[in-house]
């Protein structure tokens, strides 16, 4: 594999990562949210 085309394969690696960080927070956030708002409602 040439330089260039291993530079493009970690670019796409970092994006892929980025997005999965991003789905990773927001999915905890959501759970967060929940649990608020269950305690919230007493159940």
């Amino acid at each position: 594999m040439t330089p260039e085309e291993e530079q493009v394969v970690r670019e796409r690696q970092r994006a892929r990562a980025k997005v999965m960080a991003w789905l990773l927070g927001a999915f905890v956030v959501l759970v967060f949210a929940i649990s608020i708002a269950k305690m919230q409602l007493g159940g």
